[in-house]
């Protein structure tokens, strides 16, 4: 039943494009009674998978920093091995709704990615300034997205690609491919401190895996099929009804 439910979710990944892992873990925890710690091990640790692919692309493309990237990754890596700790001291209640929070934050800096970019500009700093201060910036913007994936298991996908944007001034695509490279160190350090911690059910772990990347692959086959903007409404829509569920219902 996990593989299948996981395979429908891949389908509707795929489909729209958005990253998942909170809707994953609210299906798990929700759906089959998953320990809320295990449901966020297992999903930050797939995610070492399913953006591997999409990486690679973004930098066969060129869309990927690789000086940025590396150096932000190398902060999220020792922030999620930390965040993955830190979550062993929270309470399953308060993890849960901590983590519902995370992914409605999640889903308004999308929205306002997706549908006023513009907006975003206006808060970034100066490029002098960030090139003089590269690197302790990349470190510590790594440290806090990657401990805020390792706490609460999910990507922050959308925080890291506002400090890209904002921070480091990159181009949207840049943003967007030099964010799944970030997000591989943060899933395969934040995954081993679960792993660490007795939270990964090794059998889930591989039901959970391969039904996404089976229905996500099979999904992405059909996105052309529906116009951009529904499908910007339906990335923005996911992770809200996931943070809604997952707050709401015990």
């Amino acid at each position: 039943m996990i593989f299948a439910a996981m395979l429908i979710l891949g389908l509707t990944i795929g489909f729209v494009g958005a990253g998942g892992a909170g809707v994953a873990i609210t299906l798990l925890t929700v759906g089959f009674n998953v320990p809320i710690h295990s449901a966020l091990g297992v999903a930050l640790s797939t995610m070492m998978f399913t953006t591997f692919s999409g990486a690679i692309s973004h930098l066969r493309e060129g869309n990927i920093n690789l000086k940025t990237g590396c150096a932000v990754g190398i902060g999220g890596a020792l922030g999620a091995f930390l965040g993955a700790h830190i979550s062993n001291y929270i309470p399953s209640n308060n993890l849960q709704i901590l983590t519902a929070l995370m992914m409605l934050i999640s889903a308004l800096l999308l929205y306002i990615k997706l549908f006023y970019p513009d907006a975003i500009h206006k808060f970034s700093v100066t490029a002098s300034f960030s090139q003089h201060y590269f690197w302790p910036l990349a470190f510590i913007i790594g440290i806090i997205n990657g401990t805020l994936s390792g706490a609460f298991g999910i990507g922050a996908a959308a925080f890291i690609q506002l400090s890209l944007l904002l921070i480091f001034g990159l181009p949207l695509y840049k943003a967007v491919g030099t964010t799944m490279l970030v997000i591989i160190p943060i899933s395969v350090f934040g995954g081993l401190g679960y792993l660490m911690a007795g939270h990964i059910d090794l059998y889930l772990f591989v039901k959970t895996l391969f039904g996404l990347m089976l229905g996500s692959f099979i999904g992405a086959k059909f996105t052309r099929l529906v116009p951009a903007p529904i499908l910007k409404y339906f990335m923005v829509f996911m992770p809200v009804l996931g943070g809604l569920i997952l707050m709401f219902c015990k």
